[in-house]
């Protein structure tokens, strides 16, 4: 029978002591991060949430009104009309960005395409521009009166091309979009297909597998995992759908209106109108609906590459 003694006192102080010091280093280590985070989030957020249960007043100020800016948003009609925009915008404009953006990667990955370091370079550097240059760019293509549109249908001797009428709008601005984040999109799916291990190629080799059926095989099931980032980060992106709407305004006024978008209208009403309340509980709203989308993708696509 064996017995087991503590360890002395002078021991388990200096464990402790240890330990403590361990966690002191960790903290030193995590520590700026966690107040940048709380500084340019956590309190934004806060104060966002804050302003949305008050509304300025004629009589008596700001005043504590509870809910009622939300059940007023719920009953807006432009806050809604711009989420249906921007939600029809997301579910066609995100499915053919990252469809081009898995067949770039797929090209530039695959061993028969001459430099593809170039073409690599090529597709990503419109990412590389800042976004308000590329939204200005495309603007002047756009113009009908005064770009690329309006010499050529200066050509044809008719206006055939008219990019900011309000049946083509929100095709102008997707084609903007996937235009500057198809290179980034290519670049993580790219990234992933590099990480596959050249055995299981040689497996498919050896199998008889030719270049569809490894991609079926093979690289689209490695890439799931990407794909479901991918398509997160591009539903917060389109429900975050400002630059491009808000810069091509002044050349489209009667075509985009100050709700457009949920952004914008949150901006508008802020900046423009000093509903300062009203468009932090816009910003809550959209907040959430943006949340709580992308957790069921993730989820759904956590579910699917576990099985």
């Amino acid at each position: 029978m064996t017995t087991t003694t503590a360890p002395p006192p002078a021991v388990r102080t200096a464990r402790k002591r240890r330990r403590v010091s361990v966690e002191q280093r960790g903290w030193l280590f995590v520590g700026p991060f966690a107040i940048v985070f709380a500084l340019v989030f956590l309190a934004p957020l806060a104060y966002a949430l804050y302003l949305s249960f008050f509304r300025e007043q004629i009589v008596g100020g700001n005043a504590f009104v509870g809910f009622e800016n939300y059940l007023t948003a719920f009953a807006d009609p432009k806050l809604w009309d711009g989420f249906l925009r921007v939600l029809l915008f997301l579910l066609i404009q995100v499915p053919i960005m990252l469809v081009l953006a898995l067949a770039a990667a797929l090209a530039i990955d695959s061993a028969r395409l001459h430099a593809s370091g170039f073409y690599r370079i090529v597709i990503f550097l419109p990412y590389a521009v800042p976004a308000v240059v590329a939204v200005l760019m495309w603007g002047y293509i756009y113009g009908d009166q005064f770009g690329l549109a309006g010499n050529i249908n200066d050509l044809l001797g008719a206006q055939v091309l008219r990019p900011f009428l309000p049946e083509w709008m929100m095709v102008s601005i997707g084609n903007i979009v996937t235009w500057q984040f198809v290179g980034y999109n290519m670049l993580i799916f790219y990234s992933s297909l590099k990480t596959i291990p050249g055995e299981l190629y040689e497996a498919a080799s050896l199998d008889g597998a030719g270049a569809w059926r490894t991609i079926l095989s093979i690289k689209i099931p490695a890439l799931r995992g990407s794909i479901v980032i991918a398509t997160i980060f591009s539903i917060i992106g389109s429900f975050q759908l400002f630059n491009e709407p808000n810069i091509l305004k002044p050349l489209a006024p009667n075509t985009i209106t100050t709700f457009f978008t949920p952004n914008m209208y949150a901006y508008n009403l802020s900046f423009a109108g000093q509903q300062y309340n009203y468009a932090a509980t816009v910003a809550i709203i959209m907040g959430v609906i943006t949340a709580v989308i992308a957790y069921v993708v993730q989820l759904r696509g956590s579910r699917q590459e576990m099985r």
